[in-house]
């Protein structure tokens, strides 16, 4: 098994996964946290949108449809993923590094949609075979379960314009999701018997351990956030293999953040070419804290940008993300424009299930101080913008 270093082995490797389960379960923010994660490790990954959500946002309205109507759509929805997923699988090909494709449903989910006979005749028609579908095209399969299954204070409609289902319905069509997928030889369930990050942490673990990526502990489900105060930064000689990022972070207007709501943007990047995304933390359910993120397109990106808090910077960091003896770290250098306490701010940041004193940290930093429980150091606070500015 490979460490995590570098995150990539000997040759080109390819590897394709898919992300199914029943609505609300999780698999927006999931694909959003994998992609950052295999992304830092120096992989490059392509996110496969999800063919319903394309097709119901043009006028469709499922409830609308009759059984004829709703076989044609179907039929047509799965050709439309098939080639959606071509584009993605035949760059990743050739693509020079390491690649993870992760497709949001794959070609079997329709058939949860479809009685068996209409399903039959579909495959039928158009020379396609059950195995190929569902073992030919993905290398895993990993199913969020809906939380209508055992987390129903989580259960929301809000966060998919095309959902429209109640829990009950919800409940049947994760089990169907679920039985289409049995047969496929790395299919994972990641059920909610945990908080929601240990849950997201699960399903990248899954699909690193299939990969071979060793990850130490930093997806374990107690593990938690470790942050140093870094005196000044090193040379680069002394570092091991990093990936430099571009960050920008803006937090956004909410309704009730007396409650505990934030919402930002974060736009990442690496020559000049960027990736955007939304994530909102919600008010705390059940003891949890969820965030929710969700990738943007660069349009979006700039039309949330209007809603910026006045009462709040842009906060600009280079961030350089390394492994050090099989542990992840993440290493952020503030720069301007700035708030003035910001200046020179160098944070070093992990997860581990490790205390502090047990931890190996990287021995070419000189590390100040741990800031782990200092609220001063949290972004949020960082961001605020000072009296005179």
């Amino acid at each position: 098994m490979e460490t995590l270093k570098n995150g990539i082995g000997p040759g080109h490797k390819v590897y394709k996964v898919v992300l199914t389960g029943g609505p609300c379960g999780g698999k927006t923010t999931t694909q959003a946290r994998m992609s950052t994660f295999f992304e830092n490790i120096g992989w490059k990954v392509f996110r496969v949108p999800e063919t319903a959500t394309i097709l119901l946002g043009g006028g469709v309205k499922f409830a609308e449809l009759d059984g004829e109507q709703v076989n044609i759509f179907q039929e047509n929805l799965l050709k439309t993923m098939m080639q959606l997923e071509k584009t993605y699988f035949d760059l990743a090909e050739r693509c020079h590094k390491n690649c993870l494709v992760i497709c949001d449903r794959g070609t079997m989910d329709p058939s949860a949609y479809c009685e068996p006979e209409h399903w039959q005749k579909m495959l039928d028609k158009n020379g396609w075979r059950t195995m190929d579908l569902r073992e030919g095209r993905y290398d895993q399969v990993v199913h969020l379960l809906s939380s209508a299954c055992g987390a129903e204070a989580f259960y929301t409609l809000a966060n998919n314009n095309a959902r429209s289902e109640g829990l009950q319905l919800a409940r049947d069509l994760d089990k169907k999701t679920q039985q289409v997928w049995v047969g496929h030889p790395y299919f994972d369930v990641i059920d909610n018997t945990m908080e929601f990050d240990a849950k997201v942490h699960k399903a990248i673990r899954v699909v690193c351990n299939k990969i071979g990526i060793q990850v130490g502990d930093r997806l374990a489900p107690d593990s938690i956030k470790l942050k140093f105060l870094i005196k000044k930064m090193p040379s680069d000689r002394v570092f091991p293999p990093f990936e430099d990022f571009d960050v920008v972070h803006n937090y956004l207007l909410v309704a009730n953040p007396e409650k505990g709501t934030q919402a930002r943007l974060r736009k990442r990047g690496q020559n000049g070419r960027y990736m955007y995304m939304h994530t909102v933390r919600r008010p705390m359910i059940d003891g949890q804290v969820v965030e929710v993120r969700k990738s943007l397109n660069r349009r979006d990106y700039e039309l949330l940008l209007s809603q910026r808090d006045p009462m709040r910077q842009s906060m600009y960091k280079h961030r350089r993300c390394f492994i050090w003896k099989d542990q992840y770290y993440q290493l952020d250098v503030y720069t301007e424009p700035c708030p003035e306490r910001c200046k020179g701010l160098i944070l070093l940041e992990t997860y581990s299930t490790k205390s502090t004193r047990e931890l190996h940290l990287p021995e070419f930093l000189n590390i100040e101080k741990d800031v782990t429980d200092d609220k001063a150091y949290s972004m949020y606070n960082l961001s605020l913008r000072e009296k005179d500015d």
